[in-house]
């Protein structure tokens, strides 16, 4: 990882991410670590951003709290400052349920989860790894479920289990 900081400068990731020609820049945070930003949209595409994973894909987690056995999105944590929508802000419609702390967005048009604000943590969003262009949620064989039944803020959590893909 050493290596990678020392050989990308900033400005040539923001060339990269300017100039369109990669779906992926890596940029230097100003703590010096790693951080991926990368493009992301709804299914319409009326809704468009970016998003900073300072900790790539390692964050990707499912929760079984009562809305997101519903939703069924696996998720990946970015910071507040990490989501940049340049089109179709407007188009973002709000949804809190419960305790109303976490704040989930979705496109008004298609109705695509997009990403939120985080109960567990509100200095950072929850974003749909399925909307981050060239991404799937099949692409990872394991991912964690975390125990939102039970959630952190309330004194329990932890990992409730884990999910398994296999291509057939």
């Amino acid at each position: 990882m050493g290596e990678r900081k020392a050989a990308i400068t900033l400005d040539t990731a923001v060339e990269a991410w300017r100039g369109g020609s990669a779906k992926v820049s890596t940029l230097l945070s100003r703590e010096g670590v790693v951080a991926e930003k990368r493009r992301a949209r709804c299914h319409c595409g009326e809704v468009a951003f970016s998003v900073e994973l300072v900790d790539g894909f390692n964050t990707i987690r499912r929760c079984n709290c009562s809305f997101c056995r519903m939703r069924g999105a696996v998720a990946v944590s970015a910071p507040l400052s990490g989501i940049n929508v340049f089109k179709g802000k407007e188009k973002l419609t709000a949804y809190r349920f419960n305790t109303r702390d976490a704040v989930h967005y979705f496109c008004a048009v298609c109705g695509i989860y997009t990403f939120h604000q985080r109960r567990s943590n509100p200095e950072e969003y929850g974003v749909n790894v399925a909307c981050i262009e060239g991404v799937s949620p099949f692409d990872f064989p394991e991912v964690k479920v975390m125990d939102g039944v039970n959630h952190p803020a309330d004194g329990g959590g932890g990992v409730a289990g884990y999910v398994l893909y296999e291509k057939a």
